[in-house]
C-alpha cells in the first residue's frame, strides 16, 4: 500500500518520462472505459457507452452460448436419441464425470449420496477410494444439490440442466476475455472483437460442443476471470477499496478454477513465472508481487482442505516455487540496488537460488508424503524433450497422442484465415521491443533508498509500460510457448490471444507507432483509425463467415453407435449389478455411466497405483498366456473383460504408437509389422492373447467364457476357479487361491 500513496502524493509533481503518451492515451480512450463510473465520473455519456458496452459483452456470451448448444444438438440430435445414446455421447473420461452427477441424482437423499462418493467401491474394485479427494468433481456434486433444490425436475431433464450450465460457462469465457481487451484498450469494440474471433475460431479455442465433461470445459472460463481481474488489479489510481474487491476477485477465480480442473498446479505454476519475471524487471511493486503469490498460495490451500488433504497439491511445484522465490526475495533485501550489470548479475544468482530452493523443497516434499501421483506427467516431459527413457508406457501413451505433440501449422493457418494471426503478431512484435526498452530501463535505472527506490519504479513503468498490458503480454507469451509444445493447450492460449489481437487493433501501442512514423499523429486522426479499423474488420469477418455460420448450423446429422448401444443394453440386462468389468479406460468409463458396474480401472490417471493396474488390465492386448491374463484378472476381481477389435487390430497409430506395441516394447517383446526392433527386444513366447482367445482353443476356454460379441466388442466371463487341465502359474495370486479355496 506504501507504492500507492507515493502514486497519489506524485501528481503534482514534474511529470515522469512518458506521462505525455500516456495522457494522450487516457484522452483517447476515456468515452469506452469501464473504469470511467468507478472513477465516480456519472456523466451521461459515460453511463450510456459503458452501458452498451456491457450490453454487448453479454450479447456475444449468449450468442457463444446459443451457437455451441446448436452445433452439440445439431451434431447428435441430442433431443431425438435415447437416453442410453446420450449417455455414450460422453465419451471417454467425460463419461466418467458425468456418471458421478447421475450417481448423486439417483441417491435417495444427498448426504447418502456425498457418503457414497467418500466411501466408493464402485469405481476402482476390491478398492474404497474417496473420490471428492482423488479427482476434481465438486461441480459434479454442486449441480446435482442444485437441481434437486430447484423446482425444475418438472420440466427440464438433468442432462439438459448438465449441458446448458457448461454450455453457459462459455458465455462466461467469452465476458471475461471482453472485459480483458476493453479493460486494456479503453474502446468495448476490442472487447466486440476479441467475442467475434473467439467464434469463428471456434475449432481451435474450445472444444466444448463434443467434449462437455472436460475439466478444462469448466474450469478455462474462471482463468479467463482471473485474467481479467489481474488485468483491473494491475491498473493505476485504484482505490483501496477497488484494490480489495480485486483481490477477492482474484481468490474467488484461482479458488474456483483449481477446484474443477486437477491440472490447475502446472498452469499456476506458468503463472506464477511470469509474475515473477515482472518482478525481477520491476515492472510490479513488492505489495502486489507478494499478493498475487498469496491468492494462489491461499487459493490452493482452500482446495486442499476441500479435498481431505490431498497430498499432490502440497507436492505441487507451483507452491514450492512460490515458497523459495518469496524466503529468497525476503533475503536478498538489496536486489534491485546498484548499477545495470551488478543487477544483472545479481537477477541471475536470485534466479539460480530460486531454482535450486524449489526443486529441493519439492523433492522433499514428495519424498515426506510418499507422493508419486503425477510423476507420470515428469516421465512425459522428459520423454518429449529427449531427457528420459522412452519405453516407459504411461509417458508413451501420452507421446504417441496427437494431441500432445507439437502444435500443428494448419492452425496457424485456420487462425490467418480469421485474420486474427496478423493484428496478433504485430502486437506482439510492438509489446515486446516496448517491455525489452522499459526492461532495460529499469535496469539502468540508479536507485537510492528504498522510498526512491519504489517511487522511481512507478515513474518509470507509467512511462513506459502499463504493469497490466505486461502481464498479458507475457501471459499471451508463456501460454503460446506452452500450446507450441503441447497442442492439447492451445486451448488456454488462443482465447487470451483473441483479447491481445483486439487490443492492438483498438489500443493506442499500434497506431501511435504507425502514425508517428508517418508524421501524422493527431488526437483526431488516432481516434478516426481506432474506431474504423475494428468496425472494418468485423465488417469483413461478417461478409467472409456469416454464409459458413449458416451453413454449418444448417447441417443436421444423427448419433449413430449401434454396436456400443447393443453392449450397454447386454451388460445392462444380462450381467449382475456388482459385476466387475475389465477393458479399455476410454470404455469402462462408459460403462460405468450407462449401466452403473464396477471397474478395473477408469481415465483418470492421477494415480500411481490406478496406472499400474491400467497396465496390468491392458495385457489383454499384449502377447501373455491365458494363465498370466487369469491371474491379473482374478487378483482385480474381474468378473467380464470386454475386448475392443479397434485396440487389438488398431490402425490408427503408426507402428510404434499402437497399443499392443507400446505394451510389447514395456514387455520387451519384438513389435509386429516390418519394420525395426531395438536389439535387446527378443520374440515373445505366447501368441497375443486377445486375437488367440477368439480361437476358441482349449486353453483358453477353459479359463475364459464367451458370452457376448459383435462386431466391434467381445466380452468373455471370466471363470471362477480353473480347471484341472490347465497349468498352474507358479506363483498363484492372492484372490485366486481364495476363489481355489471356496
Amino acid at each position: 500500500m506504501t507504492a500507492l500513496r507515493l502514486r497519489k502524493g506524485s501528481r503534482g509533481k514534474e511529470p515522469p518520462l512518458g506521462a505525455e503518451f500516456q495522457s494522450q492515451q487516457s484522452n483517447c480512450c476515456s468515452d469506452h472505459h469501464p473504469e470511467k463510473i468507478l472513477h465516480g465520473d456519472w456523466s451521461w455519456g459515460v453511463i450510456i457507452w459503458t452501458s452498451v458496452g456491457w450490453s454487448v459483452s453479454v450479447g456475444l456470451g449468449l450468442l457463444c452460448c446459443i451457437y455451441m448448444a446448436t452445433l452439440h444438438e445439431n451434431d447428435l440430435w441430442f433431443s431425438n436419441i435415447k437416453e442410453v445414446e446420450r449417455e455414450i455421447s460422453f465419451r471417454t473420461e467425460c463419461g466418467l464425470y458425468y456418471s458421478y452427477y447421475k450417481q448423486m441424482l439417483q441417491a435417495p437423499s444427498i448426504q447418502e449420496g456425498l457418503s457414497d462418493l467418500i466411501h466408493d467401491n464402485l469405481t476402482e474394485s476390491k478398492r474404497t477410494i474417496n473420490l471428492l479427494q482423488r479427482m476434481n468433481i465438486y461441480q459434479e456434486v454442486f449441480l446435482s444439490v442444485l437441481y434437486r433444490l430447484l423446482p425444475i425436475q418438472s420440466y427440464l431433464e438433468p442432462v439438459y440442466f448438465y449441458i446448458y450450465t457448461v454450455f453457459s460457462l462459455q458465455a462466461v469465457y467469452v465476458i471475461a476475455l471482453y472485459l480483458t481487451a476493453w479493460l486494456l484498450s479503453g474502446s468495448w469494440l476490442a472487447g466486440t472483437l476479441t467475442g467475434v474471433w473467439y467464434i469463428l475460431n471456434r475449432v481451435d479455442t474450445t472444444r466444448v460442443e463434443f467434449t462437455i465433461s472436460l475439466r478444462e470445459n469448466w474450469s478455462m472460463p474462471f482463468l479467463a476471470l482471473q485474467v481479467a481481474a489481474i488485468t483491473c488489479y494491475l491498473r493505476p489510481q485504484l482505490t483501496d477499496l477497488q484494490q480489495k474487491v480485486m483481490v477477492w476477485l482474484m481468490y474467488v477465480t484461482t479458488f474456483c478454477f483449481c477446484l474443477t480442473w486437477q491440472f490447475n498446479q502446472f498452469i499456476l505454476l506458468v503463472q506464477a513465472l511470469i509474475i515473477y519475471s515482472l518482478d525481477c524487471l520491476d515492472f510490479i511493486t513488492t505489495t502486489q508481487v507478494t499478493t498475487l503469490y498469496l491468492v494462489q498460495v491461499s487459493s490452493l490451500l482452500s482446495v486442499w482442505l476441500l479435498q481431505f488433504c490431498n497430498s499432490m497439491i502440497l507436492g505441487s511445484l507451483v507452491l514450492s516455487f512460490i515458497v523459495a522465490a518469496l524466503f529468497i526475495r525476503h533475503c536478498q533485501s538489496g536486489l534491485k540496488t546498484g548499477s545495470p550489470l551488478v543487477r544483472l548479475g545479481r537477477l541471475l544468482l536470485h534466479s539460480a537460488m530460486v531454482l535450486l530452493l524449489t526443486v529441493t523443497i519439492n523433492y522433499l516434499a514428495k519424498k515426506a508424503l510418499q507422493l508419486r501421483s503425477d510423476e507420470h506427467i515428469f516421465k512425459f516431459i522428459k520423454s518429449k524433450f529427449a531427457l528420459g527413457p522412452t519405453r516407459d508406457f504411461d509417458a508413451s501413451l501420452y507421446l504417441c497422442e496427437e494431441a500432445f505433440g507439437l502444435l500443428p501449422f494448419d492452425t496457424l493457418e485456420r487462425l490467418a484465415g480469421t485474420l486474427l494471426l496478423y493484428p496478433y503478431i504485430l502486437t506482439l512484435l510492438v509489446l515486446s521491443g516496448t517491455l525489452a526498452v522499459a526492461a532495460l530501463h529499469n535496469l539502468s535505472r540508479v536507485k537510492g533508498g528504498a522510498s526512491e527506490e519504489r517511487k522511481g519504479a512507478v515513474e518509470g513503468r507509467a512511462g513506459a509500460l502499463r504493469p497490466d498490458v505486461a502481464y498479458n503480454l507475457l501471459h499471451t507469451l508463456f501460454y503460446g510457448l506452452l500450446a507450441f509444445s503441447t497442442m492439447r493447450m492451445k486451448y488456454i492460449w488462443t482465447g487470451h490471444m483473441c483479447a491481445v489481437a483486439a487490443y492492438g487493433v483498438c489500443g493506442m501501442e499500434l497506431w501511435t507507432l504507425l502514425l508517428s512514423t508517418l508524421r501524422c499523429n493527431t488526437k483526431v486522426l488516432l481516434r478516426l483509425v481506432r474506431y474504423a479499423v475494428p468496425l472494418l474488420v468485423i465488417a469483413c469477418l461478417y461478409y467472409k463467415f456469416w454464409p459458413k455460420l449458416m451453413e454449418e448450423l444448417s447441417e443436421l446429422r444423427e448419433f449413430y453407435d449401434p454396436d456400443t448401444v447393443e453392449l450397454m443394453t447386454w451388460i445392462s440386462t444380462k450381467t449382475p449389478k456388482r459385476a466387475v468389468f475389465a477393458g479399455s479406460m476410454q470404455l469402462l468409463a462408459g460403462i460405468k455411466l450407462c449401466t452403473g458396474r464396477v471397474l478395473t480401472n477408469h481415465p483418470h490417471y492421477e494415480d500411481k497405483d490406478l496406472r499400474e493396474r491400467t497396465k496390468q488390465v491392458y495385457q489383454v492386448y499384449a502377447r501373455r498366456s491365458p494363465e498370466e491374463v487369469y491371474d491379473i484378472m482374478k487378483a482385480m476381481g474381474a468378473d467380464y473383460v470386454v475386448l475392443e477389435n479397434s485396440i487389438c487390430y488398431e490402425r490408427r497409430h503408426r507402428r510404434g504408437c499402437r497399443l499392443r506395441d507400446l505394451l510389447d516394447l514395456a514387455n520387451g517383446h519384438i513389435m509386429d509389422g516390418d519394420g525395426e526392433n531395438d536389439q535387446d527386444l527378443v520374440p515373445a513366447t505366447h501368441p497375443r492373447f486377445c486375437e488367440e482367445v477368439k480361437t476358441d482353443a482349449v486353453s483358453y476356454t477353459a479359463l475364459f467364457t464367451r458370452t457376448f460379441q459383435n462386431k466391434t466388442f467381445h466380452v468373455y466371463r471370466v471363470k471362477k476357479k480353473r480347471k484341472k487341465s490347465t497349468k498352474s502359474s507358479p506363483e498363484p495370486s492372492a484372490s485366486q487361491q481364495q476363489d481355489q479355496a471356496l
